[in-house]
């Protein structure tokens, strides 16, 4: 089976790379912005023309989109997000390969959910931001695309690559800071947050799993089950070895909020925000991951604790 990765020096796309190179039925080609790809290629600026006479000299049977941006204002979302699945999709519709689509998808497409519910993929989509709004649309180019296609939506992906910008590299940084320090105390906001990790390497078996499977539409890709920050940061402490007192820092008043991860004083220098929660989705969300399991025969099989260690040995090692 031929498959085309779109994205694969991405943190989800490194992942996806290395599970199917594992595969040896599988030949992948990955297409990417970066000179160690094999194809460069820059989907927010290259034509459909150009990608089609790419897929017709390759001729995958599977074609995986991993790459978009999380970060950046509307515009560059629309452009990473939006535009370069147009392409993908108008690409794949004027080639001959005839080849599956699998979009990596995000639970942000979702936006706020109702505290103690499972958000299935039947839900009215509400994003609550933009970089949601982007996905969203990019899923809704590719359901009415009339291609062989699914997207599966990622819920929060931790474990090792986690990016230093995401809540939980976030809380690692700020715990080996203060472990570096000697700081018996780590004053840390938004602990409330609820949110359903999946690790990243679950996330490239559901891909490779979609990637040979027929299903097609929406499939939400998660645990399962809600935790709460502040139990993910008790966890990460123990597996650190970090012995002092973690607090919560209040929400200051007026449109500055700061985020997890700031250390004591780190306050001060609060930026104002466009949404209290960066995400969009609000202080819980919880994937229903029935569809996954009933038709891809998926099931997550890391728990936190171990994405959470391996999140912290890449941390510590900038000790």
């Amino acid at each position: 089976m031929r498959v085309l990765l779109i994205g694969a020096n991405g943190y989800i796309g490194r992942f996806v790379a290395d599970r199917l190179l594992a595969d040896p039925a599988v030949q992948l080609t990955a297409l990417g912005r970066g000179d160690d790809a094999d194809v460069r290629f820059d989907l927010a600026t290259g034509s459909p023309g150009a990608l089609t006479r790419f897929l017709d000299a390759v001729h995958p049977g599977v074609v995986v989109n991993c790459a978009g941006a999380t970060r950046g204002g509307a515009r560059d979302l629309t452009r990473h997000n939006t535009v370069a699945v147009a392409t993908v999709c108008e690409a794949l519709r004027r080639s001959g390969c005839g080849a599956r689509l699998v979009q990596i998808g995000c639970g942000s497409e979702y936006g706020p959910s109702q505290p103690g519910s499972s958000t299935a993929e039947d839900a009215v989509p509400r994003p609550g931001g933009p970089y949601g709004v982007s996905k969203l649309a990019a899923t809704e180019l590719v359901l009415g695309s009339g291609l062989d296609a699914v997207v599966l939506r990622v819920f929060s992906p931790a474990g090792p690559g986690t990016p230093a910008g995401s809540p939980l590299g976030r809380l690692a940084e700020a715990m080996r800071r203060a472990m570096q320090a000697g700081d018996g105390e780590l004053k840390l906001a938004g602990l409330g947050v609820q949110r359903d990790f999946v690790d990243v390497r679950d996330v490239a078996r559901a891909v490779h799993a979609a990637s040979l499977s027929a299903a097609q539409g929406v499939i939400n890709i998660g645990s399962g089950r809600a935790v709460r920050l502040r139990d993910a940061a008790t966890v990460l402490a123990r597996v650190a070895g970090y012995g002092g007192a973690l607090n919560e820092l209040d929400a200051p008043a007026g449109p500055l909020r700061g985020t997890i991860g700031h250390p004591r004083g780190d306050m001060d220098h609060a930026v104002p925000v466009a949404y209290p929660y960066p995400d969009g989705c609000g202080s819980w969300q919880q994937a229903d991951v029935r569809t996954a399991r009933d038709r891809l025969g998926w099931r997550p099989r890391i728990n936190l604790e171990e994405s959470l260690a391996d999140i912290w040995m890449e941390a510590a090692c900038r000790i």
